[in-house]
């Protein structure tokens, strides 16, 4: 008989918890993170006094260290009367060297710059500015930090759960005598989500206490894990398929990629699942994966709903610019509302890191003859234009190397323009594009493979580009325009107003750098057609652009297949809320400009069409939507290529480890899910299923729905859950969206974003998908 003919004696949990309760928090920690006897890690859990830095006048000590549980920061006031805060390291975004905030660099000496680094959260949460005694001692805080952060955002689905739930463990265990009493164990149950009445938690606790001593310890804590965590559903799945002595083979895993994974799969790819996820090295060598093993690899990012290979850039990226969609941020500088919030360079560090390639710069004069930007005509604060142009250089590319444009809304005197177009040209250097590519007048726009690594400028220009080749350059320091940004009042008598041409004096150094995004007033799609060349662009409120896509879709899709369009979102939306993007992506708009500092579904929406492609920024529209003569109209949907009826079917199977909506600790979630379809009007749909009782940690459904999508290029899915409420609206718990095109098939975990658009590290969801062919 061989030696793995049976399932090891304890799971990968069961020996976790049951170390847990012997050794020390810290060392259980550690060893999950990869870090044990690490001496960045004991630097951090020593911890040690660090300047906070607010204003010039505002610098006070703090004590900075990492908690036991390695997973959460803790800082107090040398005051014993002030009170410590925590914060989890996961929501730290990145550990910035210097004085590269905008805090330090206003707040901060020159000459302290060797020992300033800043604690970059996720959200918009504010930066932690801080000052170390020494340039070594900052030093050994970012190394340190950046490694912890690393490892743990490194830790699988498995790893995180059990990291938080062992932190859950010790924080019930109210005493740390490394034993769980019944109340003790009802503080775990809500610490975890999980609401019981007394009988059934006096029912389980005794079925775990084995050795009938009133509490649990060792192995009775790691059998009420176990029957906490037990997945049935992930029981019956395996049970399908192993058929090896209660093993899974390569063979049977196979036969479960391709019938229910509806994959192409070879018997060395199921070797290879076996060989990087199996975690019981006697199984290993006998080539088959225990149901561990076939957890660990459902939990895998590979294989999760989002198709692995449409995480990276797998689209052509050689066709003119005006071919994909664009991810595209509002008044990018504004970090709350719209008319009295802060102004910041935060704000385009943030979108860019979020993959925005174009980014808006609303310029007014400034004092000492530097150009600020801020929301004119309010009382939003003033930012300096250099520092956002410098804040740009430093994050453009970080995230995505494709090209970012810069919308300019000018209202600068001369003098100030000029100002402007030196620092772009100072800054951005010769990624700057201030001329066409190639040497004779382009006459369709360069592809963002070409333009990789460069910026372009949106704005107004004194004359045509052709006169720059024709040598007919003007000597003009001015040109008419109407004003295309931002009115309140969106009444005939104000777009009377707005369609009264005043003159702008502009700059002739600004105007040149404008090549291939001249904004220009737009009139008609037939005047559009008839007097604008291809790099002259228009821009639309919201509420015209959503009119024009309504009453004249194919002549928006054409126009776009020439031209660029921005949309913006209304003066009235002062609270900085957001319009629905998918109608304007129907009519083919590329640059959809949303207020990124709002967390909304309009937001997860956005989020949603970008999360492809990898990341960056571009997704290239369907080829019906490139093409001059198509009579594509996502309205009417006549046939056509496009017509490409499927039909989805969604089974909500189960969820893990919800977050707390209501921190208190009594408040457990009531948890639904809905499902939303959104694409052109056919396909939007809504399904969603009954909410579950008291239960976050781990609610099941096991409900199916079906959608028709008839338009699946342009078509999103999205899961949302939510707080049931019975009295009130639901509270939002998660959410993930996704391209309809790159849903895989078959059993599938969702990971969960917060309202931010920020993972939720060990939340998810399972469903099982398939989608059909209409007969």
């Amino acid at each position: 008989m061989s030696c793995v003919q049976k399932q090891p004696k304890r799971s990968r949990s069961e020996e976790f918890l049951h170390h847990a309760t012997a050794q020390k928090t810290i060392q259980i920690s550690a060893k999950l993170l990869g870090m044990e006897g690490d001496p960045d890690l004991q630097f951090l859990l020593k911890g040690g006094d660090l300047l906070k830095v607010l204003s010039p006048s505002w610098k006070k000590t703090r004590f900075l260290r990492l908690q036991d549980d390695c997973k959460t920061m803790w800082r107090e006031s040398k005051k014993t009367f002030k009170s410590c805060q925590t914060f989890p390291v996961a929501d730290i975004q990145e550990v910035r060297m210097g004085r590269q905030s905008e805090g330090l660099k206003k707040n901060a000496e020159e000459q302290a710059e060797c020992r300033c680094f800043s604690i970059v959260f996720k959200g918009r949460r504010k930066n932690l500015d801080l000052i170390a005694s020494s340039e070594e001692e900052s030093k050994q805080w970012i190394k340190s930090l950046q490694k912890l952060v690393s490892n743990v955002n490194n830790l699988n689905r498995m790893q995180t759960t059990e990291h938080w739930i062992f932190s859950c463990l010790r924080k019930a265990d109210k005493n740390k005598d490394d034993k769980l009493s019944p109340s003790e164990v009802k503080s775990f149950l809500r610490l975890i989500n999980i609401e019981m009445d007394d009988d059934y938690a006096d029912m389980l606790f005794k079925k775990c206490d084995k050795s009938n001593s009133g509490y649990l310890d060792g192995e009775e804590i790691a059998h009420l894990y176990d029957l906490l965590t037990n997945r049935e559903e992930i029981d019956v799945i395996y049970g399908e398929y192993a058929k090896t002595t209660g093993f899974m083979s390569a063979d049977n895993l196979v036969g479960f990629l391709m019938k229910e994974q509806r994959e192409k799969a070879t018997l060395a790819d199921a070797q290879k699942i076996i060989e990087k996820y199996e975690p019981d090295e006697q199984a290993k060598e006998k080539k088959l994966l225990s149901k561990d093993g076939f957890l660990m690899y459902l939990h895998n990012v590979e294989a999760m709903i989002l198709n692995p290979e449409h995480s990276e850039v797998y689209q052509d990226m050689q066709q003119p610019l005006n071919h994909y969609f664009i991810s595209s941020s509002h008044n990018t500088y504004l970090t709350e509302d719209q008319l009295k919030g802060p102004s910041s360079t935060e704000g385009y560090v943030r979108a860019l890191l979020k993959g925005c390639r174009c980014v808006e710069l609303d310029c007014w004069d400034g004092s000492d003859n530097e150009p600020v930007i801020y929301h004119g005509y309010t009382l939003t604060s003033k930012i300096l234009f250099k520092d956002a142009i410098k804040a740009i250089k430093e994050n453009a590319f970080k995230t995505s190397d494709y090209p970012v444009i810069l919308s300019l809304e000018n209202h600068c005197s001369l003098e100030q323009q000029v100002v402007m177009a030196q620092h772009m040209s100072s800054i951005l250097g010769s990624a700057l594009v201030t001329s066409p590519l190639g040497d004779n007048m382009p006459t369709n726009f360069p592809s963002p493979e070409e333009l990789k690594g460069k910026f372009l400028i949106k704005g107004k220009r004194l004359q045509k580009l052709e006169a720059t080749f024709a040598n007919k350059a003007a000597d003009a320091d001015s040109v008419d325009v109407t004003e295309e940004e931002e009115s309140n009042d969106e009444s005939a008598e104000e777009e009377q107003k707005e369609k009264r041409k005043k003159k702008l004096k502009l700059a002739k150094e600004l105007s040149d750098m404008v090549i291939y995004c001249k904004s220009v007033h737009f009139h008609s799609f037939k005047d559009a057609r008839k007097t604008l060349s291809f790099y002259e662009m228009s821009s639309f409120k919201e509420g015209r652009a959503v009119k024009l896509a309504d009453e004249s879709a194919n002549d928006y899709i054409r126009h776009n297949v020439e031209k660029l369009s921005r949309v913006y979102p209304a003066g009235s939306r002062t609270n900085s809320s957001n319009y629905d993007p998918v109608p304007l992506w129907n009519a083919g708009c590329q640059i959809v400009a949303l207020n990124f500092q709002t967390g909304c579904k309009e937001m997860d929406v956005n989020q949603g069409r970008f999360v492809v492609n990898g990341n960056c920024g571009y997704v290239l529209k369907p080829s019906y939507m490139r093409d001059r003569s198509t009579e594509f109209d996502p309205i009417t949907l006549t046939r056509g290529e496009w017509l490409k009826h499927k039909i989805l079917h969604i089974m909500i199977i189960s969820a893990q480890q919800l977050p707390k909506v209501n921190k208190k600790k009594s408040s457990i979630v009531d948890p639904l899910v809905r499902v939303q379809i959104f694409g052109v009007p056919a396909d939007v749909a809504e399904k969603e299923t009954s909410p579950v009782d008291n239960n976050g940690f781990n609610p099941a459904w096991n409900e199916n729905f079906q959608f028709d999508v008839y338009v699946p290029d342009l078509a999103l899915v999205r899961f949302v859950i939510e707080d049931y409420d019975s009295t009130s609206d639901n509270e939002f718990v998660g959410q993930y969206t996704l391209p309809f095109n790159s849903l895989k098939m078959g059993y599938r975990h969702v990971p969960l974003l917060n309202k931010n658009g920020d993972l939720l590290p060990s939340a998810g969801l399972f469903i099982h998908a398939m989608v059909l062919d209409e007969e």
